[in-house]
């Protein structure tokens, strides 16, 4: 039994695991705290092994062969589950432990749990690690079942993600606010949904979605407002409305947070919306592990800190 076991050191699969993901010996390298050398001696020793090539360069990157592709899901849903088991049967110690959390969120996501998380982390963890990759909607689900991904951030869909066997962590509710610039011409003391149509507004949309919760929301009321910049990310639109007299519909924390760096002022939106609610969502797969338990308890307390001790957020995962 297990005659290919016996040629092969199981190390050697968690290096062909992270080539895989990453299709870099660098990246990979970097994940498993390796040097890019031992990597590659690595991945020598398992194309000996295996009698493949298994990673060939191509442009930047190392591209997989056939033969990597066709064992790529056996290698990692075996990987998963000795995972799983080792972890469930084991313990935790944030004090000394080093392990690797990954986040899937976008900017904003991230921008509203991180800073608080760190900090915290910094103090009771200092060699636990956090990575962020950015998040693609529905991908995220298979991320999630995978182990790929930890916590996904933000993303919401409750009929689907409770049949994908998804758990969530309520992190906050907020309202809406429209944000503009300090001194803007034509908006006083309240906004009027008149001058809300009139204006041209910057719309984030990090999916590359045609519309928003926004529009979807105008467009119960028979409306359409004038887009007039579209983009991916947050992190440019707080100076493009500070600089002009377009106007941006965001949670009104973030745009809190967002005028202590440039000058912004807000009012309430003029129609009614839905509460802006951030959640951070695990697979139930994943959450009997010591330090997937840890790691929620930790997300709620940070979040709780962040509020002073009140309103705080859900503690205990709900089933989405």
């Amino acid at each position: 039994m297990h005659d290919v076991l016996r040629r092969v050191d199981l190390n050697l699969l968690l290096v062909f695991d992270a080539l895989f993901r990453h299709r870099s010996v660098a990246a990979a390298a970097d994940e498993l705290a390796l040097s890019s050398s031992a990597c590659s001696h690595a991945l020598s020793r398992l194309r000996d092994a295996l009698a493949d090539e298994l990673f060939v360069r191509h442009g930047n990157g190392m591209q997989p062969t056939a033969r990597a592709g066709q064992c790529a899901p056996g290698i990692q849903d075996a990987l998963r589950m000795l995972s799983g088991t080792l972890d469930a049967a084991g313990s935790f110690d944030p004090s000394t432990s080093d392990q690797l959390f990954t986040f899937s969120a976008t900017d904003f996501t991230a921008f509203a749990l991180l800073p608080s998380l760190i900090a915290a982390l910094e103090r009771c963890a200092p060699h636990v690690r956090v990575r962020v990759v950015y998040s693609t909607h529905r991908e995220s689900i298979d991320e999630l079942a995978s182990g790929r991904v930890q916590f996904a951030l933000g993303f919401s869909d409750e009929g689907e993600g409770a049949q994908a066997g998804l758990a969530s962590i309520d992190c906050f509710a907020d309202d809406y606010v429209v944000a503009f610039r300090h001194g803007h011409p034509r908006i006083g003391k309240k906004l009027s949904l008149k001058q809300y149509l009139a204006g041209r507004h910057v719309v984030v949309t990090p999916w590359n979605t045609e519309g928003s919760i926004v529009d979807a929301a105008l467009q119960k009321l028979g409306l359409e407002r004038d887009v007039a910049v579209q983009l991916p990310s947050v992190m440019a639109a707080p100076f493009i409305v500070a600089n002009s007299d377009h106007l941006i519909t965001l949670p009104r924390r973030a745009v809190q947070q967002l005028a202590a760096a440039v000058p912004l002022a807000f009012r309430s939106a003029p129609f009614e919306l839905p509460r802006y609610v951030l959640k951070a969502y695990f697979h139930r797969r994943h959450a009997a592990s010591p330090a997937h338990r840890w790691m929620c308890q930790q997300i709620v307390l940070a979040l709780r800190a962040n509020r002073g001790g009140r309103d705080s957020p859900t503690s205990r995962a709900r089933d989405a």
